[in-house]
Order: C-alpha cells, then sequence, then structure tokens
C-alpha cells in the first residue's frame, strides 16, 4: 500500500509542478509537458513491479504509435480557443484526439500491427 501511495504522491506532484511552472513560463511549461515523464514513469513504476521487459517494450511502442493522433490536440487547441473559446475548443479537441486515436488503432490492425 504505501508503494501505491508513493506512486500517487509522485505522479500527481509532476503534474502540480509542470503547472504551476506553465503559468510562470509557457515556453519551459510547455517543454517539460512534452518530455515524456508520464511515460517514464509508468516505465519505472513497471520495471521496479514486474521487470517485464516484454510489457515495458510493448507499452512503449503504443506509446509511439498513439502519440501520432495525440497531436491533434496540440494543433487543434490554440487554433480553436479564440475562435470559439476555451470548454469548446477543449471539447472539439479532446473529440478530434478521440478519433485520431480510433482511425489510428484501425490503421495498424489493417496494417497488421497488434498493440
Amino acid at each position: 500500500m504505501a508503494f501505491y501511495l508513493v506512486k500517487l504522491f509522485v505522479s500527481a506532484a509532476l503534474i502540480v509542478v509542470i503547472s504551476e511552472i506553465s503559468k510562470r513560463t509557457g515556453f519551459l511549461g510547455g517543454l517539460i509537458a512534452s518530455l515524456p515523464l508520464v511515460s517514464l514513469l509508468a516505465i519505472g513504476w513497471m520495471w521496479f513491479e514486474t521487470h517485464d521487459t516484454v510489457k515495458i517494450a510493448d507499452f512503449s511502442r503504443s506509446v509511439f504509435w498513439f502519440v501520432l493522433p495525440s497531436l491533434l490536440f496540440f494543433v487543434l487547441l490554440p487554433w480553436l480557443l479564440p475562435k470559439i473559446g476555451f470548454y469548446a475548443a477543449l471539447a472539439v479537441a479532446c473529440l478530434a484526439t478521440a478519433a485520431g486515436y480510433a482511425v489510428m488503432a484501425a490503421a495498424l490492425a489493417r496494417a497488421g500491427i497488434s498493440l
């Protein structure tokens, strides 16, 4: 149970630190947020708990493929914000990203790539 609390604290602290830095400087906040910190944490937690390199490799491969459609969010959100406002832009960007994930999953399945 203590390990799960450590995971929770470290993971939450990362989000808080990034959001605080972003309030002061968007550039540095964006730079830190763009680092694969969440993936690194997940990989670290997986290694610590399982030492299963196959699962970690599968996870890493999946992250690679799904980073591509997630870029839709970061292209659409800043473009939509001045046009339709925060909540609508956030919703549209999230929906477009979800559609991008679905398209990517279908394309990978059609190409015979199993994740």
